[in-house]
This record gives C-alpha cells, structure tokens and sequence, in this order.
C-alpha cells in the first residue's frame, strides 16, 4: 500500500528528486515529518511554507490518513504575478 509523492521547483531542488514512493495510511503531517527526516533540513524548510495537493485537491485535512494509490503534490511558494 503505497502514496506518491511529487515535488515541484524548490521542493524538487530540496529533495533531490521530483517524486518518490513511500507508504500510505499516515497523515499528511506524519508524511512531512518523515520527509523532512529522510531529505534534511532543507527540504524541511520548504515543506513548512509548501502548499499540498492530494490527488489534484487542496489538502485541508492534514490529520486524515492518506489512503494508498494517491499522489501527494509538493508545492512550495511561486514568485511573480
């Protein structure tokens, strides 16, 4: 039972990467504390100021369990107009 997770501009940068896979069934919070153990400090950083889509939803919930086969989206501020 997994989630995807993709990143976006900063976060891709900070993570090192533009998606991954982990386990499904935390919370979104529990997601962003592991993510932020597994990629440092500065990805940790973006995530605190980081938007989060869940399956293309803004995520309101960040206590409700991510159920397995949905994609995460990372999204940190956007500069311009």
């Amino acid at each position: 039972m997994q989630l995807t997770v993709r990143y976006f501009a900063g976060a891709r940068a900070a993570a090192g990467r533009s998606e991954e896979t982990l386990a499904a069934g935390r919370s979104l919070d529990e997601l962003v504390d592991e993510l932020s153990t597994r990629h440092g400090e500065r990805l940790a950083m973006v995530l605190k100021a980081a938007s989060f889509l869940v399956d293309g939803v803004a995520c309101h919930d960040r206590q409700a369990p991510l159920p397995a086969g949905v994609t995460v989206d990372v999204l940190p501020p956007f500069a311009g107009g």
